[in-house]
């Protein structure tokens, strides 16, 4: 199934930018706590912050259909692709519900794209990021979950 000559770990500037990519979780949850005698600031943290974890699981699960492309249509799983949807439709639910439960299901998608991500990158060369993407995971999710918390 993999196209891939070799595993490619990622590149410093990847890293470098994966790291940058959680501070918007960070900042916005410890923004959610910050700004809880404000109800108009402290909705918008919370919305600020499940937004962008809307947009970050959208960006996980469209990583699977990148990879996909790569491989022979005639060895890749179907349900590769499909997964490559679900994040998205869960994180634009999650983005409708209160902060106190869309946040909730904001961390668990995190933590559930890394899961899925174990078994498949593996199968796609992308084994080498798996470190990368468990340190992100972790940040991410508790943010949520620390931001859900305050809400």
């Amino acid at each position: 199934m993999n196209n891939f000559s070799a595993d490619v770990s990622p590149a410093p500037l990847a890293l470098r930018l994966g790291y940058a990519g959680v501070l918007p979780f960070v900042v916005g949850a410890a923004f959610v706590w910050l700004v809880g005698g404000n109800a108009d600031a402290h909705a918008f943290a919370a919305l600020v912050l499940s937004c962008y974890a809307a947009v970050i699981i959208s960006f996980l699960g469209g990583l699977h259909w990148g990879l996909a492309m790569r491989q022979s249509p005639a060895t890749m799983p179907t349900w590769l692709y499909a997964w490559g949807v679900i994040p998205s439709l869960v994180a634009w639910v999650a983005v409708v519900m209160p902060p106190y439960a869309g946040l909730v299901v904001h961390g668990v998608m995190l933590v559930t794209c890394y899961l899925v991500d174990r078994r498949t990158y593996p199968l796609l060369g992308a084994a080498p990021w798996l470190t990368l993407r468990f340190r992100l995971t972790v940040a991410a999710s508790l943010s949520c979950f620390v931001g859900a918390a305050g809400s």
